[in-house]
């Protein structure tokens, strides 16, 4: 019999130890990559920037200050969980431009659909969804709106509409 023949590894289904080493760094490398890449994409849709907004307290303190200046109100529903809100809040509200139409122009408030104290205000603009823009006079008389999320110039665009008068309905 010849020696070297029963000596020789079998080239079964087993696989070399360098071949599993290849395997396992390249799993390893996946779920690393995997893990990272998760966790960015939560943090981007989660994180929310600051603005420098001068939101009102409230909707009374918006409508009284609308009314000691003459502004028009920017009603913004939102809630804490609502992702198109959190895009709008980092790609919208944090830009340079609309900061300084909306602090010049308007008198803005950032209603949360979830605090049962605006529940009325819910129902007396007929908020199902968020988010939902809606621009109103002192009074609170809705001079236009747009639901769901938008974008810069869109916004833009919702702020520089004329506002409708009466005399024009007829």
């Amino acid at each position: 019999m010849n020696e070297s023949a029963s000596q020789t590894p079998s080239t079964g289904s087993f696989a070399r130890p360098q071949d599993q080493k290849k395997r396992s760094h390249f799993w390893r490398f996946f779920w690393l990559t995997f893990l990272v890449v998760s966790l960015a994409y939560a943090w981007y849709s989660f994180y929310v920037p600051t603005n420098s907004i001068a939101w009102a307290d409230n909707y009374a303190s918006a409508q009284h200050q609308a009314a000691e200046t003459g502004k028009p109100i920017i009603l913004y529903f939102t809630g804490t969980w609502c992702v198109p809100c959190r895009v709008m809040k980092r790609q919208v509200w944090a830009d340079k431009e609309v900061k300084t139409l909306v602090n010049s122009q308007f008198i803005p408030v950032a209603i949360d659909v979830d605090n049962p104290d605006d529940a009325e205000l819910l129902a007396r603009y007929s908020v199902g969804g968020t988010p939902v823009t809606i621009v109103t006079d002192s009074q609170g008389n809705t001079l236009r709106w747009r639901a769901g999320g938008i974008s810069k110039s869109d916004f833009l665009e919702l702020l520089n509409e004329p506002i409708p008068s009466a005399a024009k309905d007829f």
